[in-house]
């Protein structure tokens, strides 16, 4: 199947389908990091990624297990060794987030120069608005 024709509607099933899992920031932080990292334990995982609750972290490992893009291995040792990884579908991610990851970092700084420049463009077009005055009738 070709996403070639938006108009067709198994297409836009799928893609968002598919965003709905990697568009998140979570997911995407994830495979980036699996992707660079190989295998890795659940901690060095919460510990690479800024922010990320340990909630957050095992509800987006699950859905990326169950989609198929992440493995999780146990280790019958005490305490339980956990590690993650991308599988090889996981792994046709690498290239496409890769690059959404270096550009963003190649980018960002125009992108917060291009919010401060709208930010007070619309400051500047709510001060010269005219303001009503409202009465109240006696």
């Amino acid at each position: 199947m070709s996403l070639k024709d938006t108009a067709q509607a198994s297409n836009c099933t799928a893609m968002s389908d598919v965003l709905n899992r990697i568009g998140d920031k979570w997911s995407v932080m994830v495979v980036g990091i699996l992707s660079r990292s190989g295998t890795i334990r659940f901690n060095e995982l919460k510990r690479s990624i800024n922010g990320v609750s340990q909630r957050m972290l095992t509800l987006t490992l699950r859905n990326l297990e169950r989609d198929g893009l992440v493995t999780r291995t146990i280790y019958p040792e005490v305490p339980p060794r956990v590690e993650y990884g991308l599988t090889e579908l996981g792994k046709t991610l690498t290239g496409p987030i890769n690059s959404l990851w270096d550009w963003s970092a190649e980018h960002h700084g125009s992108i917060i120069d291009a919010r401060s420049i709208y930010d007070d463009r619309q400051t500047a077009v709510a001060a010269e608005a005219p303001r009503k005055i409202a009465y109240a009738r006696g």
